[in-house]
Protein backbone atom coordinates (compact mmCIF):
# COMPACT_ATOMS: atom_id res chain seq x y z
CA UNK A 1 0.00 0.00 0.00
CA UNK A 2 1.62 3.02 -0.93
CA UNK A 3 0.60 5.30 2.10
CA UNK A 4 1.11 2.74 4.56
CA UNK A 5 2.43 4.10 7.88
CA UNK A 6 1.07 7.76 7.15
CA UNK A 7 -1.03 8.89 9.55
CA UNK A 8 -3.77 11.68 9.13
CA UNK A 9 -6.08 13.42 11.12
CA UNK A 10 -9.35 14.87 9.31
CA UNK A 11 -11.97 17.12 11.04
CA UNK A 12 -14.93 15.95 10.19
CA UNK A 13 -17.27 17.96 7.15
CA UNK A 14 -19.12 17.44 3.82
CA UNK A 15 -17.95 16.44 0.76
CA UNK A 16 -13.94 17.59 -0.27
CA UNK A 17 -12.84 17.01 3.25
CA UNK A 18 -13.73 13.57 3.49
CA UNK A 19 -13.18 13.30 -0.50
CA UNK A 20 -9.32 13.95 0.64
CA UNK A 21 -9.39 11.77 3.53
CA UNK A 22 -10.50 9.06 1.86
CA UNK A 23 -8.03 8.93 -1.20
CA UNK A 24 -5.52 8.92 1.53
CA UNK A 25 -7.19 5.85 3.16
CA UNK A 26 -7.65 4.05 -0.37
CA UNK A 27 -4.16 4.40 -0.95
CA UNK A 28 -3.03 2.90 2.63
CA UNK A 29 -2.63 5.57 4.88
CA UNK A 30 -4.35 5.48 8.62
CA UNK A 31 -7.21 8.39 8.71
CA UNK A 32 -8.91 9.03 11.64
CA UNK A 33 -11.98 11.19 11.30
CA UNK A 34 -12.77 13.75 14.12
CA UNK A 35 -16.54 14.19 14.69
CA UNK A 36 -18.61 16.45 16.66
CA UNK A 37 -20.71 14.57 18.95
CA UNK A 38 -24.32 13.82 18.36
CA UNK A 39 -23.61 14.52 14.89
CA UNK A 40 -25.57 14.00 12.23
CA UNK A 41 -23.51 11.46 9.95
CA UNK A 42 -24.26 12.40 6.70
CA UNK A 43 -21.01 12.12 5.06
CA UNK A 44 -20.18 9.27 2.56
CA UNK A 45 -16.74 9.19 1.75
CA UNK A 46 -15.89 7.61 5.28
CA UNK A 47 -14.43 3.82 4.10
CA UNK A 48 -11.45 3.08 5.73
CA UNK A 49 -11.18 5.52 8.16
CA UNK A 50 -11.79 5.60 11.60
CA UNK A 51 -14.11 7.81 13.96
CA UNK A 52 -13.57 9.65 17.23
CA UNK A 53 -16.24 11.76 18.38
CA UNK A 54 -15.15 14.96 20.65
CA UNK A 55 -17.08 17.73 21.94
CA UNK A 56 -14.98 20.74 20.91
CA UNK A 57 -16.12 23.22 23.57
CA UNK A 58 -14.04 21.35 25.89
CA UNK A 59 -10.59 21.85 26.73
CA UNK A 60 -9.93 18.28 27.43
CA UNK A 61 -11.41 17.32 23.96
CA UNK A 62 -9.23 20.29 22.08
CA UNK A 63 -6.11 18.24 24.28
CA UNK A 64 -7.29 14.87 22.32
CA UNK A 65 -6.74 16.62 19.10
CA UNK A 66 -3.28 17.85 19.96
CA UNK A 67 -2.04 14.70 21.05
CA UNK A 68 -3.62 13.48 17.92
CA UNK A 69 -1.56 15.53 15.77
CA UNK A 70 2.31 15.70 17.62
CA UNK A 71 1.70 11.47 16.27
CA UNK A 72 0.36 12.33 12.63
CA UNK A 73 1.62 13.64 9.56
CA UNK A 74 -1.38 15.43 7.97
CA UNK A 75 -4.48 17.28 9.50
CA UNK A 76 -7.36 18.02 7.23
CA UNK A 77 -9.48 20.66 8.01
CA UNK A 78 -12.47 22.27 6.04
CA UNK A 79 -13.49 25.41 8.11
CA UNK A 80 -13.29 29.06 7.08
CA UNK A 81 -10.11 30.91 8.26
CA UNK A 82 -9.88 31.31 11.98
CA UNK A 83 -12.13 28.56 13.44
CA UNK A 84 -9.06 26.21 14.22
CA UNK A 85 -7.53 29.39 15.80
CA UNK A 86 -10.57 29.97 18.01
CA UNK A 87 -10.42 26.54 19.21
CA UNK A 88 -6.29 26.64 19.47
CA UNK A 89 -5.71 24.42 17.19
CA UNK A 90 -4.82 26.45 14.75
CA UNK A 91 -1.04 25.62 12.20
CA UNK A 92 1.00 27.42 14.80
CA UNK A 93 0.18 26.02 17.86
CA UNK A 94 0.02 22.41 15.87
CA UNK A 95 3.12 22.63 14.11
CA UNK A 96 5.41 24.17 16.73
CA UNK A 97 4.37 20.92 18.54
CA UNK A 98 5.07 19.01 15.25
CA UNK A 99 7.13 20.28 13.48
CA UNK A 100 6.75 17.61 10.36
CA UNK A 101 3.24 18.15 10.67
CA UNK A 102 1.33 19.04 6.94
CA UNK A 103 -1.81 21.19 7.83
CA UNK A 104 -3.99 20.98 5.16
CA UNK A 105 -6.83 23.79 4.90
CA UNK A 106 -9.33 23.16 2.58
CA UNK A 107 -11.56 26.42 2.12
CA UNK A 108 -13.78 27.92 -0.64
CA UNK A 109 -11.72 30.76 -1.32
CA UNK A 110 -8.67 30.78 0.50
CA UNK A 111 -7.23 31.74 3.84
CA UNK A 112 -7.15 35.65 2.66
CA UNK A 113 -8.66 37.95 0.84
CA UNK A 114 -12.30 39.90 0.60
CA UNK A 115 -14.02 36.70 0.36
CA UNK A 116 -11.85 34.35 2.62
CA UNK A 117 -14.98 34.09 5.40
CA UNK A 118 -17.83 34.14 3.27
CA UNK A 119 -19.85 31.46 3.08
CA UNK A 120 -20.15 29.22 -0.59
CA UNK A 121 -20.77 26.16 -1.77
CA UNK A 122 -19.60 24.65 -5.15
CA UNK A 123 -21.80 26.55 -7.67
CA UNK A 124 -19.96 30.21 -6.23
CA UNK A 125 -16.75 28.72 -6.10
CA UNK A 126 -16.55 27.49 -9.94
CA UNK A 127 -18.96 31.19 -10.68
CA UNK A 128 -15.76 33.30 -9.47
CA UNK A 129 -13.17 30.63 -11.46
CA UNK A 130 -15.01 31.86 -14.54
CA UNK A 131 -15.17 28.68 -15.91
CA UNK A 132 -18.85 28.23 -15.06
CA UNK A 133 -19.68 31.31 -17.58
CA UNK A 134 -18.74 28.88 -20.28
CA UNK A 135 -20.94 26.09 -19.23
CA UNK A 136 -24.76 24.79 -20.34
CA UNK A 137 -26.43 25.62 -23.42
CA UNK A 138 -26.85 28.66 -25.47
CA UNK A 139 -30.59 29.19 -24.46
CA UNK A 140 -29.82 28.45 -20.72
CA UNK A 141 -28.27 30.30 -17.82
CA UNK A 142 -25.26 28.57 -16.60
CA UNK A 143 -24.86 25.22 -15.27
CA UNK A 144 -22.98 24.08 -13.32
CA UNK A 145 -21.74 20.19 -13.54
CA UNK A 146 -23.26 19.17 -10.47
CA UNK A 147 -20.71 19.79 -7.66
CA UNK A 148 -18.06 17.91 -9.11
CA UNK A 149 -16.13 20.70 -10.28
CA UNK A 150 -15.18 22.89 -7.31
CA UNK A 151 -15.99 20.35 -4.24
CA UNK A 152 -14.34 17.11 -6.04
CA UNK A 153 -11.99 18.07 -8.53
CA UNK A 154 -10.78 21.42 -7.79
CA UNK A 155 -10.92 20.82 -4.05
CA UNK A 156 -10.52 17.43 -2.40
CA UNK A 157 -8.53 16.42 -5.36
CA UNK A 158 -5.85 19.29 -5.70
CA UNK A 159 -5.71 19.09 -1.65
CA UNK A 160 -4.66 15.35 -1.46
CA UNK A 161 -1.62 16.83 -4.45
CA UNK A 162 -0.78 19.44 -3.06
CA UNK A 163 -0.50 17.19 0.49
CA UNK A 164 1.31 14.89 -1.51
CA UNK A 165 3.61 17.65 -2.65
CA UNK A 166 4.32 18.43 1.19
CA UNK A 167 5.26 14.84 1.71
CA UNK A 168 7.67 14.35 -0.67
CA UNK A 169 9.26 17.88 0.05
CA UNK A 170 9.22 16.75 3.81
CA UNK A 171 11.89 13.67 2.61
CA UNK A 172 14.45 16.52 1.85
CA UNK A 173 13.61 19.24 4.58
CA UNK A 174 12.12 17.41 7.36
CA UNK A 175 9.52 20.02 8.03
CA UNK A 176 5.80 20.02 7.67
CA UNK A 177 4.43 22.98 5.92
CA UNK A 178 0.65 24.60 5.26
CA UNK A 179 -1.44 23.64 2.28
CA UNK A 180 -3.75 26.69 1.64
CA UNK A 181 -6.41 25.05 -0.92
CA UNK A 182 -8.77 27.25 -2.51
CA UNK A 183 -11.96 25.60 -4.50
CA UNK A 184 -12.21 28.50 -6.15
CA UNK A 185 -8.63 28.51 -7.15
CA UNK A 186 -8.93 24.81 -7.46
CA UNK A 187 -11.81 24.74 -10.15
CA UNK A 188 -10.19 27.75 -12.14
CA UNK A 189 -6.60 25.47 -12.52
CA UNK A 190 -8.67 22.43 -13.68
CA UNK A 191 -10.08 24.88 -16.26
CA UNK A 192 -6.34 26.04 -16.98
CA UNK A 193 -7.18 24.58 -20.81
CA UNK A 194 -10.23 26.73 -21.01
CA UNK A 195 -8.43 29.80 -20.55
CA UNK A 196 -5.41 29.15 -22.63
CA UNK A 197 -6.93 28.06 -26.08
CA UNK A 198 -9.77 30.49 -26.04
CA UNK A 199 -7.95 30.95 -29.48
CA UNK A 200 -8.24 27.92 -30.94
CA UNK A 201 -12.25 26.96 -33.09
CA UNK A 202 -13.50 24.60 -30.79
CA UNK A 203 -15.06 27.35 -28.83
CA UNK A 204 -16.78 28.82 -31.80
CA UNK A 205 -18.34 32.42 -30.71
CA UNK A 206 -20.91 31.65 -27.46
CA UNK A 207 -21.93 29.14 -25.15
CA UNK A 208 -23.76 26.52 -26.40
CA UNK A 209 -21.93 27.06 -29.52
CA UNK A 210 -18.79 25.18 -29.27
CA UNK A 211 -17.57 21.77 -30.13
CA UNK A 212 -18.71 20.40 -27.07
CA UNK A 213 -21.79 21.75 -25.36
CA UNK A 214 -24.20 21.26 -28.54
CA UNK A 215 -22.58 23.31 -31.04
CA UNK A 216 -21.91 19.99 -33.56
CA UNK A 217 -23.86 17.12 -34.28
CA UNK A 218 -20.34 15.23 -34.07
CA UNK A 219 -19.98 15.79 -29.92
CA UNK A 220 -22.93 15.05 -28.15
CA UNK A 221 -25.70 13.16 -26.64
CA UNK A 222 -28.55 11.38 -28.31
CA UNK A 223 -31.71 9.97 -27.26
CA UNK A 224 -32.51 6.67 -28.42
CA UNK A 225 -35.37 4.38 -29.51
CA UNK A 226 -36.02 3.49 -25.64
CA UNK A 227 -35.92 6.55 -24.35
CA UNK A 228 -31.93 5.96 -22.87
CA UNK A 229 -28.67 7.98 -24.45
CA UNK A 230 -25.83 7.68 -26.37
CA UNK A 231 -22.85 9.68 -26.10
CA UNK A 232 -21.14 10.75 -30.00
CA UNK A 233 -17.42 12.15 -29.82
CA UNK A 234 -16.49 11.33 -32.99
CA UNK A 235 -14.15 14.74 -33.71
CA UNK A 236 -11.22 13.61 -35.25
CA UNK A 237 -11.86 12.94 -39.19
CA UNK A 238 -11.22 9.41 -39.55
CA UNK A 239 -13.15 8.62 -35.82
CA UNK A 240 -16.08 10.85 -38.00
CA UNK A 241 -16.07 9.69 -40.98
CA UNK A 242 -16.44 5.56 -39.17
CA UNK A 243 -19.04 7.15 -37.62
CA UNK A 244 -21.20 8.06 -40.91
CA UNK A 245 -20.26 4.84 -42.27
CA UNK A 246 -22.03 2.93 -39.46
CA UNK A 247 -24.97 5.41 -39.69
CA UNK A 248 -25.09 4.48 -43.75
CA UNK A 249 -24.37 8.23 -44.35
CA UNK A 250 -22.85 9.31 -47.22
CA UNK A 251 -19.31 11.50 -46.06
CA UNK A 252 -19.88 13.93 -49.24
CA UNK A 253 -23.35 14.92 -47.70
CA UNK A 254 -22.36 15.51 -44.27
CA UNK A 255 -19.22 17.38 -44.01
CA UNK A 256 -18.15 17.47 -40.77
CA UNK A 257 -17.88 21.35 -40.18
CA UNK A 258 -21.07 21.93 -41.16
CA UNK A 259 -22.81 25.27 -41.57
CA UNK A 260 -26.05 24.04 -40.29
CA UNK A 261 -25.16 22.64 -37.19
CA UNK A 262 -28.83 22.86 -35.52
CA UNK A 263 -29.91 20.74 -38.90
CA UNK A 264 -27.57 17.89 -38.61
CA UNK A 265 -28.07 17.65 -34.92
CA UNK A 266 -32.10 17.28 -35.84
CA UNK A 267 -31.52 14.66 -38.36
CA UNK A 268 -28.73 12.80 -36.30
CA UNK A 269 -31.34 12.65 -33.39
CA UNK A 270 -34.07 11.54 -35.79
CA UNK A 271 -31.82 8.37 -36.68
CA UNK A 272 -30.49 7.21 -33.37
CA UNK A 273 -34.66 7.17 -32.48
CA UNK A 274 -35.12 4.44 -34.81
CA UNK A 275 -32.89 2.06 -32.08
CA UNK A 276 -32.87 1.08 -28.70
CA UNK A 277 -29.45 1.81 -26.96
CA UNK A 278 -27.99 -2.03 -26.46
CA UNK A 279 -28.23 -1.97 -31.15
CA UNK A 280 -26.62 1.17 -30.75
CA UNK A 281 -23.72 0.21 -28.81
CA UNK A 282 -23.60 -3.12 -30.56
CA UNK A 283 -22.84 -1.28 -33.94
CA UNK A 284 -20.20 0.36 -32.85
CA UNK A 285 -18.70 -2.35 -30.25
CA UNK A 286 -15.04 -2.22 -30.59
CA UNK A 287 -14.73 0.66 -33.41
CA UNK A 288 -13.16 3.93 -33.43
CA UNK A 289 -16.34 5.81 -33.94
CA UNK A 290 -16.60 7.24 -30.44
CA UNK A 291 -19.73 6.62 -29.67
CA UNK A 292 -20.38 4.58 -26.19
CA UNK A 293 -24.13 4.37 -23.97
CA UNK A 294 -24.92 6.47 -21.22
CA UNK A 295 -25.03 4.52 -18.09
CA UNK A 296 -27.41 5.07 -14.96
CA UNK A 297 -25.03 4.59 -11.35
CA UNK A 298 -26.80 1.36 -11.38
CA UNK A 299 -25.41 0.37 -14.79
CA UNK A 300 -21.82 1.08 -14.97
CA UNK A 301 -20.93 -1.38 -12.86
CA UNK A 302 -22.42 -4.15 -15.16
CA UNK A 303 -20.37 -2.88 -18.25
CA UNK A 304 -18.18 -5.36 -19.98
CA UNK A 305 -15.18 -3.18 -20.09
CA UNK A 306 -15.76 -2.19 -16.20
CA UNK A 307 -16.80 -5.33 -15.10
CA UNK A 308 -13.46 -6.55 -16.76
CA UNK A 309 -11.26 -3.60 -15.16
CA UNK A 310 -12.82 -4.46 -11.60
CA UNK A 311 -13.66 -0.36 -12.18
CA UNK A 312 -16.55 -1.20 -9.26
CA UNK A 313 -16.90 -3.05 -5.80
CA UNK A 314 -19.65 -3.83 -3.67
CA UNK A 315 -19.33 -2.90 -0.30
CA UNK A 316 -20.90 -5.10 2.69
CA UNK A 317 -23.93 -3.36 2.49
CA UNK A 318 -24.42 -4.93 -1.48
CA UNK A 319 -23.89 -1.49 -3.04
CA UNK A 320 -21.13 -0.32 -5.88
CA UNK A 321 -18.73 2.10 -5.03
CA UNK A 322 -15.81 3.34 -7.93
CA UNK A 323 -12.01 1.13 -6.93
CA UNK A 324 -9.72 3.94 -6.34
CA UNK A 325 -7.57 5.38 -9.23
CA UNK A 326 -4.92 5.10 -10.42
CA UNK A 327 -3.84 1.73 -10.39
CA UNK A 328 -0.23 1.46 -9.47
CA UNK A 329 1.77 -2.01 -9.63
CA UNK A 330 2.92 -2.23 -5.84
CA UNK A 331 -0.69 -0.85 -4.90
CA UNK A 332 -3.54 -3.16 -4.49
CA UNK A 333 -6.51 -1.32 -4.54
CA UNK A 334 -9.16 -1.92 -2.24
CA UNK A 335 -11.71 -4.45 -3.44
CA UNK A 336 -14.41 -6.86 -1.75
CA UNK A 337 -13.92 -4.05 0.98
CA UNK A 338 -14.71 -5.29 4.30
CA UNK A 339 -15.85 -2.33 6.25
CA UNK A 340 -18.97 0.00 5.88
CA UNK A 341 -19.50 3.77 6.07
CA UNK A 342 -18.16 4.83 9.50
CA UNK A 343 -20.04 5.52 11.98
CA UNK A 344 -19.70 8.65 14.57
CA UNK A 345 -17.73 7.94 17.72
CA UNK A 346 -17.43 4.21 16.13
CA UNK A 347 -13.56 4.04 17.91
CA UNK A 348 -13.53 6.60 20.23
CA UNK A 349 -12.04 4.73 23.18
CA UNK A 350 -9.94 2.31 21.12
CA UNK A 351 -8.33 5.41 19.58
CA UNK A 352 -7.69 7.18 22.95
CA UNK A 353 -6.12 4.35 24.48
CA UNK A 354 -4.20 4.00 21.35
CA UNK A 355 -2.72 7.57 21.93
CA UNK A 356 -1.59 7.13 25.18
CA UNK A 357 -4.71 7.21 27.57
CA UNK A 358 -5.61 5.31 30.04
CA UNK A 359 -8.34 2.97 29.94
CA UNK A 360 -10.38 5.05 33.47
CA UNK A 361 -9.03 7.95 31.77
CA UNK A 362 -11.05 6.95 28.78
CA UNK A 363 -13.70 5.70 30.50
CA UNK A 364 -13.59 9.05 32.45
CA UNK A 365 -14.28 11.35 29.49
CA UNK A 366 -16.74 9.37 28.07
CA UNK A 367 -19.00 9.41 30.89
CA UNK A 368 -18.31 13.16 31.50
CA UNK A 369 -19.30 13.94 27.44
CA UNK A 370 -15.81 14.46 26.57
CA UNK A 371 -16.31 12.18 24.01
CA UNK A 372 -19.04 10.17 22.42
CA UNK A 373 -18.54 6.85 21.65
CA UNK A 374 -22.38 6.11 21.76
CA UNK A 375 -22.13 3.93 18.20
CA UNK A 376 -26.01 4.00 18.03
CA UNK A 377 -26.27 6.58 15.30
CA UNK A 378 -27.03 5.23 12.07
CA UNK A 379 -25.46 6.07 8.72
CA UNK A 380 -28.40 7.27 7.30
CA UNK A 381 -31.12 9.40 8.11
Amino acid sequence: MALRGIKVIEMAGLAPGPFCGMIFADFGASVIRVDKTNAVPLDRLSRGKRSIALNLKNPEAVAVIKKLTNQADILIEPYRPGVMEKLGLGPKVLMESNPRLIYARLTGFGQDGPYAKMAGHDINYVALSGILSMLGGSSTTPEPPLNLLADFAGGGLLCSLGILMALFERTKTGLGQIIDASMSEGAAYVGSWLYKSRDLPVWGESRGKTWFDGGTHFYGVYETKDNKFMSVGAIEGQFYKLFLEKLDLNPNDWPQFSESPEVRRRELANIFKTKNQDEWTQLFNGLDGCVLPVLSLDEAPSNPHNKYRENFFKNLDGLWEPTPAPRMSNHTPVKNVDFLETLVGKHSKEILLEIGYTENEADKMILEGVVDESNTLKSNL
